[in-house]
């Protein structure tokens, strides 16, 4: 059972990752800067024209196909850490070539090209709070690995102890199956004195006293998020959302991952997030059918290398 659930972590991930709205402005980064400029302009006349008509990503006379329902950053960066994860974390990121990627591991980048090695490459970075280990924890999970030395090459603070807190309960899931034992393992490594810590267990609350995924999802966004901040990537708030809803829909992807899609703020990430710890819990042959064969196949819009690859064959090797 345990290779299933290696599987059903994976898959979840790139089925939350698919989810989420932000996907499909990832995917687009596959088509010609012309068409996301235009799509800035026509943002800007909505704004300036008082239009209720918002432009969603678009292809015009280019293939449809990056536009398609699919998974994006999230997955690679998970594909990319389980291809590369007995490599010395800073060698593996000092040979990466050009990619997307967010903030914290942008500046990390740039930090190591500098001789900046870690933890300073990821302590000295503006967004050293972020959930890029998070995503990567869970290839480190799923083999009961000890993520800290990844996550410390982008991250510090709440972004490694996301990335523990992850790798802890994905652990914990693939090993027995429940959803319970998942949450207990993360909030074990997650100090209650955190910004993470705290939330995590405000986050439970809500959810247990909702007693629904998709009705806990108000009172979520009313406790954890404030909405001043410009990004919503922060580990302190979609680890929490992703334990809490994976508790609440007892480790069903079709039940965690829509209530995290529903998340605006938070939904470049924590629906990815709550899908790995559902698909960890439940194993591949829970997840709907009709998402597989969508999130399997990875676009290359972040890390082009990967393009064209599939992610549950990628995984067989460790399943």
């Amino acid at each position: 059972m345990s290779g299933d659930r290696i599987r059903g972590a994976f898959a979840g991930l790139a089925v939350g990752d698919a989810a989420g709205w932000p996907a499909a402005r990832h995917r687009a980064a596959l088509h010609a800067p012309w068409s996301r400029r235009l799509h800035r302009e026509l943002d800007a006349f909505a704004e300036d024209h008082q239009i209720t008509t918002l432009p969603v990503p678009f292809a015009l006379n280019q293939p449809v196909a990056p536009l398609r329902i699919g998974p994006s950053d999230d997955a690679e960066w998970l594909a990319w850490t389980a291809l590369t994860i007995d490599r010395p974390r800073a060698a593996a990121f000092k040979e990466l070539g050009p990619v997307r990627a967010r903030i914290s591991v942008a500046t990390a980048l740039d930090n190591l090209a500098k001789g900046v090695e870690p933890p300073a490459s990821g302590h000295d970075n503006p967004h050293h709070f972020d959930d890029a280990a998070a995503v990567r924890a869970v290839a480190f999970g799923v083999l009961g690995r000890d993520p800290t030395q990844d996550a410390q090459v982008t991250n510090a603070y709440d972004g490694v102890l996301g990335a523990q807190a992850m790798a802890a309960a994905i652990a914990e899931a693939v090993a027995s199956g429940s959803v319970a034992g998942a949450v207990e393992a993360a909030l074990a490594v997650l100090p209650e004195d955190t910004a993470i810590g705290h939330n995590a267990r405000l986050a439970l609350a809500v959810t247990r006293t909702a007693g629904d995924p998709f009705g806990a999802v108000p009172a979520l966004d009313g406790a954890l998020l404030d909405h001043v901040y410009s990004y919503g990537v922060g580990a302190a708030q979609t680890v929490p959302v992703a334990l809490a809803l994976a508790e609440a829909s007892g480790g069903e992807v079709g039940r965690a991952v829509p209530a995290a899609a529903c998340l605006a703020a938070l939904a470049d990430s924590a629906p990815a997030l709550a899908g790995a710890l559902a698909g960890a819990c439940g194993g591949y042959d829970t997840i709907p059918e009709g998402w597989l064969a969508s999130a399997r196949t990875l676009a290359g819009c972040c890390l082009p290398d990967l393009a064209g690859q599939d992610l549950i064959e990628l995984v067989e090797g460790i399943a």
